[in-house]
């Protein structure tokens, strides 16, 4: 049984809470959070795990992992102690806010010997890894490009703006599917209401080769909307995560090169073929999430979304705050090493 401790369980922390309580592979044993209130709260759905508001109970030899879901701003300085102090740790995107920090509790976590895996749910989505496989397969062809939409009228942060807060979610994923960083990132954003921090933004990814990618996030949006579009040379495939059954929709469509036999020269002809809707397991992402990191706690093996892959997400959104700051001129993705690999 794996003794876990959790730090931060307000709005999305509670989720996390009622995951790692109720796994077969672990016990909730503390709960901290700076607020009193929202601990109150949570005494009588867990009537056994100790409540504190002191972060350096969860350093004690009795906590095997750690659960960081705290506001970003947080997260290196908690990280970096549990790491010191030889617990595995679990915590939210983004990894960190700089990707100097982010290498540092990489190497940390290589030198210890510890486990560090970033929230990276959506790479943890039973659609998500269909679409993955399809891609893989080349069931869709060579990709063309990607587009993504992530945005609502919802929480605005004070901190980290629009793109920092949703982007991880679609540049984690749209690697995770290309299994290839971007080579240079543009962004352009408005900041309409608070000064300095964009409420709306919009990137694009170059990748190598022809693929591109485009995300647009907003917490300033009059629709909720999750929606992924993978467009390939066969077919075409739209995720719309806020679909509750039809998760995933592929497209028969494109634009085929035939040959006219009277002139024996080619020309480009439109095809429309079937519109299906593929079965795909319903495994709540989170579950799946919080069961992946505690297997490789057991086990002693790399996650998925691993400290090298929120670097990579953090090298990316690094490249879009330049890019923001610049009026939207391109700028060049640091590479990843093979050391870090």
């Amino acid at each position: 049984m794996i003794r876990v401790g959790q730090v931060g369980a307000g709005a999305w922390g509670k989720n996390l809470l009622r995951h790692f309580a109720g796994s077969a592979l672990s016990e909730l044993v503390v709960c901290c959070d700076t607020s009193e209130d929202i601990l109150s709260k949570h005494i009588e759905t867990y009537p056994h795990t100790e409540t504190t508001t002191d972060f350096s109970r969860l350093l004690k030899d009795d906590i095997d992992a750690i659960v960081v879901a705290t506001p970003p701003a947080g997260h290196f300085k908690l990280c970096r102690a549990a790491l010191e102090a030889g617990k595995d740790v679990f915590v939210e995107k983004p990894l960190v806010l700089n990707a100097k920090d982010g290498e540092h509790l990489r190497q940390l976590a290589h030198e210890k010997e510890r486990i560090l895996m970033v929230g990276h749910i959506m790479v943890y989505h039973p659609a998500v890894l269909w679409l993955r496989e399809s891609i893989a397969n080349r069931d869709l062809g060579e990709i063309y490009y990607l587009y993504a939409t992530r945005v609502n009228l919802g929480k605005v942060r004070d901190i980290e703006n629009a793109m920092w807060s949703f982007a991880p979610h679609d540049i984690s994923i749209i690697r995770f599917l290309l299994n290839e960083d971007p080579i240079r990132v543009s962004a352009t954003g408005k900041s309409y209401i608070q000064p300095g921090i964009e409420d709306v933004v919009f990137m694009t990814l170059h990748y190598p080769g022809r693929v591109m990618a485009q995300i647009h996030v907003s917490w300033l949006d009059p629709h909720k909307t999750r929606q992924l579009t993978v467009v390939g040379q066969k077919k075409m495939v739209v995720f719309d995560d806020t679909n509750p059954n039809e998760k995933v929709t592929v497209f028969d469509k494109g634009v085929d090169a035939r040959l006219d036999y009277e002139t024996y020269a080619e020309y480009l002809a439109l095809r429309t073929g079937d519109i299906s809707i593929p079965k795909i397991d319903s495994v709540e992402p989170l579950k799946a999430e919080v069961e992946h990191f505690l297997a490789c706690v057991r086990d002693r093996v790399q996650p998925r979304s691993d400290a090298v892959d929120g670097l990579r997400v953090l090298r990316v959104l690094e490249a879009g705050q330049e890019s923001l700051t610049k009026g939207g001129a391109p700028v060049k993705v640091e590479p990843t090493t093979e050391g870090e690999l």
